[in-house]
This record gives C-alpha cells, sequence and structure tokens, in this order.
C-alpha cells in the first residue's frame, strides 16, 4: 500500500497545515513530543493482533429483526444524534483544503474551468444527439473539411454547437446554482463543518456548494446557522440510498463531490447504486473525493461482541452504522461508476493524548476518482 501522498509540496504551504505524509516518527522516544504521526507502520504482532480483534467481534453478529431495524429507522438514529450533539459535536475540517484542494480553488483556476466545462457539456449534448439529429462521426469529418479560405459558409457543425448552447443555457435556469461555474456538493454534510469553511474560504460568487444529509435535524442546522446564505448555499435532506428521490441539480452539471465519512455509514450493498448516481452528476473531467474509515482503524478494533452487522459493518451504541474500507473496495466501487483513479490511499496516523500519555491507532483511507473527459476523436 502506498501511503505516501502524491501530490503537492507539503514545504510550499507555508502557514498551513501540511498534507498527510509530512511527519514521520523516526524516534519512538518522540512519541509524545506531536499529537500526530504520518505514515506509521505497522509491525507484524500488531497487524496480527488487529485482525484476531476484528474476527472475535464478529463472531457474535446482531439478530436479523434489529438489523432490519436499523435499516428502516436509520434516519430516526441520526436525527436522534443530532438533538443530542447539534453543532457542537464536530469541528469545522479546515485541513480539507490542504489534502482537497480542489474545494478552494482560485479566481484564475474557476475561470478556465468554466470554459473547459462549458466545451465538455457543449460536445457531450452534441454528441449524444438528443435533439433527434443523431449526427455520425462522418459528418463530423466532413464539416471539419470545409474550406478554411470561405468565410461566408460557417461550419454547420458550428452552427448545431451555436444552438445547443443556447438549449444548455435554457436548461440550466431550472435548478439552484445554475448561474455558477464550479459547483460542489458535499454528501452527508452534518452541520456544515465542511461546507462553511468552503464558503468562508473562497467568496468567488462563481461559486456554488450543495449540501445534503439523511438527517433533517442536521439539515436544519445548517440552515438556521448565522454562516448559510441561500445565495451561495442550497442544503437539502436526501437518501443517498433512494434511487427515486433525484437531486436538484442535473447530470452533469456538479465540479467536486465530496464524501467525508459518510459512503461507511451505508449498508455495503447500497453503496454501488449510490456511487454510480452520484458520477452521473459529475461534470467530464469533475472529482470526487473521499476519506472514510479504513479496515483496523481503532474504532474497528474497539467494537464489542454483538456489535457486527455483517464481515466489517457495525452498529454503534446509538444505533448509527459504520463499515471499515480497504483500498480495493473503494477502487471496485468508483471504476465501476466510470471513473479514473487519480489518488487512492491509507493515512496510517498515530494519534497522541500528551495529557494522558495514550496512542491510537487511526486508518483512514483517501480517495480522488475522476469522470473521464469526452475525448473529440472517440
Amino acid at each position: 500500500m502506498d501511503g505516501s501522498f502524491a501530490e503537492g509540496d507539503p514545504a510550499a504551504l507555508c502557514g498551513k497545515r501540511q498534507q498527510f505524509g509530512s511527519r514521520f516518527l523516526s524516534d519512538p522516544a518522540r512519541v509524545f513530543h506531536h499529537n500526530a504521526w504520518d505514515n506509521v507502520e505497522w509491525s507484524e504482532e500488531q497487524a496480527a493482533e488487529a485482525e484476531r480483534k476484528v474476527q472475535e467481534n464478529s463472531t457474535q453478529r446482531v439478530c436479523q429483526e434489529k438489523q432490519v431495524d436499523y435499516e428502516i429507522n436509520a434516519n430516526k438514529y441520526w436525527n436522534d444524534f443530532y438533538k443530542i450533539h447539534e453543532n457542537g459535536f464536530f469541528k469545522d475540517r479546515h485541513w480539507l483544503f490542504t489534502e482537497f484542494p480542489e474545494l478552494a480553488p482560485s479566481q484564475n483556476h474557476l475561470k478556465n474551468l468554466l470554459s473547459e466545462n462549458k466545451r465538455s457539456e457543449v460536445y457531450e449534448y452534441y454528441r449524444s444527439g438528443e435533439d433527434g439529429s443523431d449526427l455520425i462521426m462522418e459528418e463530423q469529418h466532413s464539416c471539419s473539411s470545409v474550406s478554411l479560405g470561405d468565410k461566408t459558409q460557417p461550419p454547420l457543425m458550428e452552427e448545431s454547437v451555436t444552438q445547443k448552447l443556447r438549449h444548455l443555457e435554457i436548461c440550466t435556469n431550472e435548478f439552484p446554482g445554475s448561474s455558477a461555474t464550479y459547483r460542489i456538493l458535499e454528501v452527508g454534510c452534518g452541520v456544515g463543518n465542511t461546507v462553511f469553511p468552503i464558503l468562508q474560504t473562497n467568496n468567488d460568487p462563481s461559486l456554488f456548494v450543495y449540501c445534503c444529509d439523511f438527517s433533517s435535524t442536521a439539515v436544519e442546522l445548517v440552515k438556521t446557522n448565522s454562516a448559510y446564505d441561500p445565495s451561495r448555499c442550497f442544503a437539502f435532506v436526501h437518501d443517498l440510498c433512494d434511487e427515486d428521490k433525484s437531486y436538484p441539480m442535473p447530470e452533469n452539471s456538479l465540479d467536486v463531490i465530496i464524501l467525508i465519512f459518510v459512503l461507511s455509514a451505508i449498508i455495503p450493498d447500497k453503496m454501488q447504486n449510490a456511487i454510480n448516481r452520484l458520477s452521473r452528476l459529475l461534470k467530464p473531467g469533475g472529482i470526487m473525493l473521499l476519506r472514510d474509515y479504513g479496515r483496523y482503524d481503532m474504532a474497528q478494533l474497539r467494537f464489542k461482541k454483538g456489535q457486527c452487522l455483517s464481515e466489517n459493518f457495525y452498529v454503534r451504541g446509538d444505533g448509527t452504522r459504520v463499515y471499515f474500507f480497504t483500498q480495493d473496495e473503494l477502487d471496485t466501487l468508483f471504476t465501476t461508476a466510470g471513473l479514473e483513479k487519480v489518488q487512492n490511499l491509507v493515512d496510517r496516523r498515530l494519534q497522541v493524548n500528551r495529557g494522558k500519555q495514550l496512542t491510537m491507532y487511526r486508518v483512514w483511507i483517501q480517495c480522488k476518482y475522476r469522470k473521464p473527459l469526452v475525448s473529440s476523436t472517440s
């Protein structure tokens, strides 16, 4: 498993949190000198002990009747969670901009994306033949061979693209954030600990952020937050697993989709369809970002017998559920949905409680998968 961060130069991030993979524990005697260490290697004994604990806490499964209850009433358990903790449970995730710079694009980056995404949208629409023309590649070749010297006869394809551009502009007026040129969707937004830092970091009017959560209580907390601006953000209740419920934006309209510790909360059998639907929302060239629990994370090892629902899938004491992934499992989910790998790494973090002199071994997985650009030569 590749534990190094493949993108960016941590040394260049002056004054900012460094990217994962920049702080290493070379001297065990210094373990309590910092709050966390990156890329901590596990010994064979430690790995074997983790596997033993998982086998042990998986031997006794939750009864089928209770499993049905946790699935049917999942929204109730998450609503109860947010009613208890409200907006005081999580801290704002400012580290996201270091690990995922796509969430805070510069103005120049936004302008470049405007032209690139518009071209890809037009080409995809043109290529699909949605207006009934069903133009074929031979016609495209004949159009491109029109003499450049004949200025009075513009290519037929150019006229068709212009018409379809107008049609696209009409279509884009029908959903929230349609005037934006860079659109981000966070799935499983909770009380806004990712959304609000994004909005505060980037004031560009071209940016629009969507956020949804399974819990109506969480979404209401987002909407009543003083930082919520309906002109720049749209929060809505959505069940990631409900295939009959549509998203408020059209397909091929999003630049970024972010899932932070949310995919692990749904039943494994429904994960693939959920990712498939999200993939269709991305523009060609758009990217899906994920950070979630990895296999043998400390949280998995702490579960007791009787909390296991299925292999590597557990229920917490409050009725919420969690799955622990491998890199290969996530790669299969994303590539099956037609996305291409940009990054898939394991973050083996040693967290330290210096006050209590405790060490905690965390295992998270961080992924970036991109929707392929439509090639004009395909």
